[in-house]
């Protein structure tokens, strides 16, 4: 999705973390995992983040394996060093789990996420 429709993407916001929010695939967000909070991009759908109570994210780390289902991301993406979204490593949380939005994916590191998914859970 170009970066023009992601931002007309207004249907259904809901509050998060007590503020309105609109989400999107590929933001890049703060985010209280249970181990504690750390930066991680939303791999929902668009489509049905405003219809579901969770999300579901790939955490992102500093640990470069080189392995297929990593991404990686830098400043540009909100990130103080150069780090991967490791795809191996998706959680489901809920919506108000989602804290500080730090940027998004431009387009071709969306289209290196989706192969990631589709690597990292056998889909191809």
């Amino acid at each position: 999705m170009d970066r023009a429709r992601r931002s007309r993407v207004v249907r259904g916001l809901r509050r998060c973390g007590g503020r309105r929010a609109t989400l999107n695939r590929g933001d890049v967000y703060d985010v209280d995992f249970p181990s504690g909070r750390r930066p991680a991009v939303i791999v929902t759908r668009d489509r049905a983040i405003p219809m579901v109570a969770n999300v579901t994210v790939a955490s992102v780390t500093r640990t470069v394996r080189g392995l297929p289902t990593e991404v990686t991301l830098g400043r540009e993406h909100g990130l103080e060093h150069e780090s991967v979204v490791n795809c191996d490593n998706l959680a489901t949380l809920p919506k108000d789990a989602l804290r500080t939005r730090r940027g998004l994916l431009d387009p071709q590191s969306l289209d290196r996420l989706r192969q990631a998914l589709r690597i990292a859970l056998e889909l191809d």
